[in-house]
């Protein structure tokens, strides 16, 4: 498969780099789309991605050689050679969420809105993104040689070494297409701010720990995968954020259940006392009248 799609002034024009930029902008059109039914201006996406998106790329790129230590220690220029591959999911998503930080602050919005509302996006990115390892014939998995299995998308010939491949690129790719249209339904069941973001991490988490164990190519740390602890790290603690936001939001409701069933019954005993009022005040007089008749005979009598 040839990675380059067509050269333009002679220069060669990537797939990858084709299926990046198609991702970015369906992208942003979905957070424009849902930043705009939060009750946010959607001109400020753009604002936002003009900060995100460079700091997504330094955070790809640093993920990948700080994990790549030993061979960029020894070559320090090529850490800026980021045309020659080697950029890190995670990392973009690292950097992105530091980006969303910044922005929030900056322009004094809730940050786990932003980050709901960049989470689709951002799964259907990677997505979008592992065909380019197809082309680039890279993010494939162990050699697959029972014959009945090499065919695609079970398997993928990768021409370097004449072998099929487990398309492990194909199976993430399959995984995050699930969590994105998963992400879409849950968007009209939000009960707090956050929570689709924390589903994705967590979703996208838990393909990464199965998919990241079939690869050939992962970065470690020791005898660690890094993406596998990572993910394992992300799956207990998205868990851990939902369920406190949740249960931060149930304790909300039953405060403002009992603070509403309260005023209802103040509301209540106030309006039953002002109902009784003119009868007590009739009887109260009739006493006064009665009274009055005695003491007025008694004086007669006396007389």
């Amino acid at each position: 498969m040839n990675p380059i799609a067509f050269h333009l002034l002679g220069r060669p024009i990537y797939w990858y780099g084709i299926i990046i930029a198609v991702g970015v902008l369906v992208g942003i059109y979905l957070a424009m789309r849902y930043a705009k039914k939060l009750g946010y201006d959607p001109d400020m996406i753009i604002d936002f991605c003009l900060i995100a998106i460079p700091l997504a790329i330094v955070g790809a790129r640093l993920y990948y050689v700080v994990f790549s230590w030993n061979y960029y220690s020894k070559n320090l220029l090529d850490i800026i050679k980021i045309w020659e591959g080697g950029l890190a999911l995670y990392g973009a998503v690292i950097g992105g969420v530091a980006g969303a930080y910044i922005f929030a602050r900056k322009g004094k919005i809730s940050f786990w809105d932003l980050c709901d509302i960049f989470a689709p996006s951002l799964i259907l990115g990677q997505a979008l993104g592992r065909w380019g390892n197809f082309f680039n014939q890279e993010a494939y998995g162990y050699a697959i040689n029972n014959p009945s299995w090499q065919w695609f998308p079970a398997a993928v010939y990768i021409d370097a070494n004449s072998q099929w491949h487990m398309a492990t690129f194909f199976y993430e790719s399959m995984w995050n297409f699930a969590v994105f249209f998963f992400l879409l339904y849950y968007k009209r069941k939000r009960k707090k701010s956050g929570e689709i973001f924390l589903l994705y991490l967590i979703l996208y988490s838990v393909g990464r720990v199965v998919i990241e164990g079939l690869r050939t190519d992962s970065l470690y740390l020791g005898s660690f995968r890094v993406s596998q602890l990572l993910s394992g790290i992300l799956i207990v603690a998205g868990t851990a954020f939902f369920i406190a936001r949740r249960k931060k939001e149930d304790s909300l409701a039953i405060i403002s259940d009992l603070e509403e069933t309260v005023a209802n019954a103040q509301a209540v005993e106030e309006e039953s006392l002002d109902e009784n009022s003119p009868a007590d005040q009739h009887e109260v007089n009739s006493e006064e009248i009665d009274i009055n008749k005695i003491d007025t005979e008694k004086d007669n009598k006396m007389e």
